[in-house]
């Protein structure tokens, strides 16, 4: 089970209701940011931007590929560790809208992670160091550290310590 807190909405869906969950502002503030750091062909400044402007814990030496979508609405909950790389197109989402509650969940990739493109990654979820995420992955659970995993829906391709080797 992921790590996420569930509210209830009585009514409309949340989504329907999302600004009495977040300012329309912050929202309209924070796709401004996330769109012109998925143009930024510079680590360093899309980085900056991150942190600066939404709160994001982004490791030094991270590397966050061109269109890289990360949530509009909660992105202080994402902690990216240092020297990991994030592929192209992937999406990171810290909340989930459904018809009769929405749910918030802090998604933390630990450090040294690869996570290939085209990659969904819900709400509540951690991927532990060293973990390698294959090309287009619903991640949906947590991954152990140095663990190989992929496919939709996720399954452990191989297991391994958080250093990235192999386990005999």
């Amino acid at each position: 089970m992921r790590n996420t807190t569930r509210y209830s909405v009585q009514g409309a869906n949340p989504l329907w209701q999302m600004y009495r969950t977040v300012s329309f502002w912050k929202v309209m503030k924070n796709f401004l940011v996330i769109q012109l750091a998925r143009y930024t062909p510079f680590l360093s400044w899309k980085n900056w931007l991150y942190r600066t402007f939404l709160r994001m814990e982004v490791g030094e030496h991270t590397a966050v590929a061109l269109m890289v979508m990360m949530d509009t609405m909660f992105p202080e909950l994402i902690k990216i560790g240092r020297n990991c790389v994030i592929g192209y197109n992937t999406t990171i989402l810290a909340h989930e809208y459904l018809i009769k509650e929405y749910r918030l969940g802090e998604v933390r990739i630990e450090d040294e992670v690869l996570i290939g493109a085209n990659t969904t990654i819900l709400p509540g979820v951690t991927i532990g160091k060293g973990a390698i995420v294959a090309a287009g992955t619903l991640v949906h659970k947590d991954v152990p550290p140095g663990a190989f995993v992929g496919g939709n829906p996720m399954q452990l391709i191989r297991s391994g310590n958080a250093s990235g080797e192999e386990r005999e």
